[in-house]
């Protein structure tokens, strides 16, 4: 999709499945459900949306996915469907992964950073051979000394491959990654949790990550009960919402299973999700009747 200058493409990773009651916090299911029905094991249907982002002279890769390195059993419990590979996971757009120069990565739950590295000669190495991974000092330094009830969320062999290889950037704060493509700490999901926001001749644009992991998620209360701080979850919600409101810019959802781009509208305390057309999505019509299927096997 033309933005501006860039050529914007999403890349829909894989789809699966998390406790529903886990993805809506507080919200009573009553709610939730009539707009995100469950299984019969209280799960959700959710995606991976990876954004690229090619500016002209660069190649930027927001997030990377669940990636493959994953046991039969833990494939069951999430209902994890890989739609490609981290190796085949561009091609749909004609690119290799060498052809990445930047990978952004908004925190380093499994979901997020599990398609960084990739299994290769019996040693796990970056999947993005050329590319810099941009991610926040904070999350990085919490990654290694989370409590219990956050430690699941990490897998090391994801992230510390990629300081191995000499790929990582580590920031602190916002942070330009390159002319255009800003990354903008919000904490909430996780305290160094960072969006990325976007902007060519006039255009604006921002993917929200676990801020708003879903156009289900756009209401500020509705946060996940994963997030470590959901009072600022609701916070931060409200003023990036009201933003891309009254400018009119691009959301993107990483973990919405219908449309996962378009434009929100904010009056009062109505939010609306106006998605782009079905035919602005790049992935293949394979991977469109894989995730038919998976939606079609929750209830």
């Amino acid at each position: 999709m033309q933005f501006g200058s860039f050529d914007l493409s999403i890349i829909r990773e894989c789809v699966f499945k998390l406790d529903g009651g886990a993805m809506f916090g507080v919200v009573p299911k009553t709610l939730w459900s009539k707009q995100s029905p469950s299984d019969d094991q209280n799960r959700v249907v959710l995606a991976c949306n990876l954004l690229l982002i090619d500016t002209g002279s660069k190649k930027i890769l927001v997030e990377t996915g669940m990636g493959d390195r994953w046991s039969e059993k833990e494939k069951e419990r999430f209902g994890l469907k890989s739609l490609v590979t981290p190796g085949t996971m561009l091609d749909q757009v004609g690119l290799k992964p060498a052809d990445i120069d930047f990978v952004i990565i908004s925190h380093l739950h499994f979901d997020h950073a599990g398609g960084a590295t990739i299994m290769r000669d019996g040693k796990i190495v970056p999947s993005f051979p050329n590319a810099k991974y941009v991610v926040q000092k904070g999350e990085w330094d919490f990654a290694f000394v989370a409590n219990a009830r956050a430690r699941a969320s990490y897998r090391p062999d994801d992230f510390v491959p990629l300081q191995e290889a000499g790929q990582l950037i580590l920031v602190e704060g916002d942070y330009e990654v390159v002319p255009g493509v800003w990354v903008k700490v919000t904490g909430g999901h996780t305290s160094h949790h960072q969006v990325v926001y976007f902007e060519s001749n006039g255009e604006k644009g921002v993917y929200f990550a676990d801020i708003i992991p879903t156009k289900t998620h756009l209401p500020p209360p509705w946060v996940m009960g994963y997030d470590h701080h959901p009072l600022i979850s609701c916070d931060i919600k409200s003023e990036w919402l009201a933003r891309a409101s009254a400018e009119k810019w691009l959301v993107v959802f990483d973990h919405e299973a219908g449309i996962p781009w378009g434009k929100v509208l904010v009056e009062g305390n109505k939010y609306d999700f106006a998605p782009l057309p079905e035919s602005s999505l790049d992935f293949t019509l394979s991977q469109a009747k894989g995730q038919g299927k998976a939606l079609s096997s929750v209830g």
